[in-house]
């Protein structure tokens, strides 16, 4: 009971995690007409399959970033503006793929047997090529980015910093160059990173009342 006194703030958590996984089932088995998003300029992104490693990473990168804000860092605005940006990014991304059934056809067919094209078979075999607009890989990884950059505990620690940019840049790259997603995703999701920035990091001026002369 102690325990969940202390931490009823993360209570959320699996709360939201269940509802949107149970909505996200729904939208991937349900059988409706797909709109195909694809721009002329994915056709001339070449398929990697060495970037299964950093699109593979997210998982943890997103679970221990949640981890540390909800159970180790202290400070409640830091942990409610991560939360809150997840969970409006998250949403609007079951609301789109509901409202607007999307998809993409730049999967190639896979040719030999590495580890790394393995993985990538077996990543397409569980992932749909569907509601994928905006990417929740991109906009996951920019939030974690965001998160961790702002979080002040963090900021004299450069190299730690450096090296969660690049995992973001390499995520974000990942998504197309192992053809998950389109650039429109990836600047969909970029676009909603700020918007949620505006909404939940950026300070608010609060302009002071003059006093009335009389």
């Amino acid at each position: 009971m102690e325990f969940l006194k202390k931490y009823k703030h993360t209570l959320i958590i699996p709360i939201y995690g269940i509802l949107y996984l149970l909505a996200f089932q729904y939208v991937e088995q349900r059988k409706v007409p797909i709109n195909i998003i694809h721009m002329k300029i994915d056709d001339y992104i070449p398929f990697c399959e060495y970037f299964i490693v950093p699109y593979l990473l997210w998982f943890g990168y997103v679970a221990v970033t949640v981890f540390y804000f909800a159970f180790i860092n202290k400070n409640k605005q830091e942990y409610w503006q991560f939360i809150l940006t997840l969970g409006v990014g998250m949403t609007l991304f079951i609301l789109v793929s509901l409202v607007y059934p999307n998809g993409q056809d730049l999967r190639p067919e896979l040719t030999g047997n590495s580890i790394f094209i393995q993985l990538v078979q077996y990543l397409y075999a569980i992932d749909t090529p569907t509601n994928i607009l905006p990417s929740i890989h991109v906009f996951n990884s920019i939030a974690c980015c965001i998160a961790i950059f702002h979080h002040k505990a963090f900021q004299k620690h450069k190299v730690f910093l450096t090296g969660t940019a690049l995992l973001t840049v390499l995520i974000v790259m990942a998504t197309v160059f192992l053809k998950q997603h389109t650039l429109v995703d990836v600047i969909a999701a970029i676009a909603l990173n700020i918007v949620c920035f505006q909404l939940f990091y950026k300070p608010r001026v609060v302009q002071e009342k003059k006093p009335v002369r009389v």
